[in-house]
């Protein structure tokens, strides 16, 4: 099936300025203290996930989080060992992690992570950031204006949100408390690396997760490519628009040191 490339020039629109302004805020050079947290429990869990993969995570639990919610970092592999940890911040996802929802592609980026960052030792930071942190109820709200023609970012603006509402201040809390002030971050996301940067974090590389294209989640990947600034993404979605398409996920380039 062809899918439609990354689309070209636009109309602005308020979420746009939403997502300049997001960007311009996490942009500047100038890194803020954060209050510590420190690690409440660690726990040893074997996973096995719906494909028969396994693996074991020690599952890290907070206290003195900013915005008091129940966040976890997966520790997966030996990250002590890694020259540089592998870092994934993944937001919840309920449609997508448990359910299998093909509307995006949360699913088989958390999975793509397990994966590779047990092999290479590092972290998951789960993060109970929903539709990009609006909560449930107003992501499936949000799917409903979706189907009637707004995007997946002019719908969280349409219910009174801004078009990305996450802040990752407890993320950078988590990762002072674990040790790995210097990262390598396994995102497509340029904000995500830009804020942690601002509390401290050192981002040594990031590093870009694989295409994982449907016929139904096509055009929210289109639209993160075209307006989340996800240019890895953008150059993922036009080489499988063209005519050599790819079967399966897309990685991105070679990168010898995270291989999956």
């Amino acid at each position: 099936m062809a899918y439609p490339a990354v689309p070209g020039d636009r109309p602005r629109h308020a979420a746009d300025e939403t997502l300049d302004l997001a960007r311009g805020r996490t942009a500047r050079p100038v890194t803020r203290a954060v209050p510590a947290a420190a690690i409440r429990r660690r726990i040893r869990i074997p996973l096995r996930l719906a494909d028969d993969y396994s693996t074991i995570a020690t599952v890290v639990s907070f206290n003195g989080l900013t915005d008091a919610q129940q966040h976890v970092a997966l520790e997966l592999g030996r990250p002590t060992a890694a020259r540089l940890p592998l870092v994934r911040l993944h937001s919840e996802c309920l449609t997508g992690d448990v359910f299998g929802s093909q509307r995006c592609d949360c699913g088989p980026q958390l999975r793509e992570a397990v994966q590779r960052i047990t092999k290479h030792g590092g972290y998951v930071l789960y993060l109970r950031q929903e539709g990009r942190g609006i909560g449930l109820y107003d992501k499936l709200d949000a799917y409903a204006l979706q189907d009637r023609g707004l995007d997946t970012y002019d719908a969280n603006v349409a219910l009174g949100h801004r078009a990305d509402e996450r802040d990752y201040t407890s993320a950078a809390q988590m990762l002072h408390a674990l040790g790995a002030n210097r990262i390598a971050l396994l995102s497509n996301n340029p904000d995500k690396g830009a804020q942690l940067a601002r509390l401290g974090i050192t981002i040594a590389r990031q590093v870009p997760t694989a295409l994982h294209l449907t016929g139904t989640n096509a055009a929210y990947l289109a639209t993160k490519a075209r307006r989340g600034g996800h240019d890895h993404l953008s150059r993922s979605l036009e080489r499988a628009a063209g005519p050599q398409r790819h079967a399966g996920p897309l990685a991105g380039p070679a990168d010898p040191g995270f291989e999956a």
